[in-house]
């Protein structure tokens, strides 16, 4: 467990990288608010510490040999994102008839939640980045203590960026700004989805 300090540092750097993840959070505090944007990172951490769990009982490594199963999972990340957007611009659509469609937190926390369960990249991080850090005789324990400390640093980071991006929720939500923003989100979201599918 020398390498926890290490690998922590590791783990930050590569979750400042903008990705799905920023980018979608950010877009959906400034639109939707804090609280909605916090459901999203509860959501988006369970996702990410299942993915924890499942790449130490082994299936990262079974998508990085599998081309085809790691391919399948890529193309329903892309496909649920682009519904989302869907959903958003309907929603935009609908805030312009006056019936107001922001979805509810539970809803938020479902879409974080399926977004990270359907990213390969988070799961592939796990093959890739996390056995550099482990000792050759590690057990699951130690598995176990490197995803909760990535998991852990992901869920502070995406926090901060909903509670900086909800800073801009009230001035967007006045008048015909509601519908704009909804409609850029929806947008963004698009190009989230094929920024997943050009990664190879």
């Amino acid at each position: 467990m020398t390498q926890l300090p290490a690998f922590a540092l590791t783990s930050l750097l590569i979750e400042l990288t903008p990705g799905p993840n920023m980018a979608w959070l950010a877009l959906l505090a400034a639109t939707e608010g804090r609280r909605l944007g916090y459901a999203a990172v509860a959501g988006v951490c369970l996702g990410l510490a299942l993915i924890g769990f499942l790449a130490a009982l082994g299936l990262a490594a079974l998508l990085q040999a599998q081309p085809l199963a790691y391919q399948a999972l890529r193309w329903a990340g892309v496909a649920y994102l682009l519904w989302i957007a869907w959903q958003t611009w309907r929603g935009a659509e609908a805030e312009e008839g006056g019936a107001g469609a922001g979805a509810s937190a539970l809803a938020q926390f479902r879409r974080g939640l399926i977004t990270n369960l359907l990213n390969p990249k988070a799961a592939v991080f796990f093959v890739t980045v996390l056995p550099g850090f482990l000792s050759p005789t590690a057990r699951f324990a130690e598995v176990s203590v490197l995803s909760f400390t990535f998991v852990a640093i992901a869920t502070l980071i995406h926090a901060a960026i909903v509670t900086a991006a909800g800073t801009a929720a009230v001035w967007l939500a006045q008048g015909h700004r509601v519908r704009q923003t909804r409609r850029i989100m929806a947008l963004a979201l698009v190009a989230v989805a094929l920024w997943l599918l050009t990664r190879t």
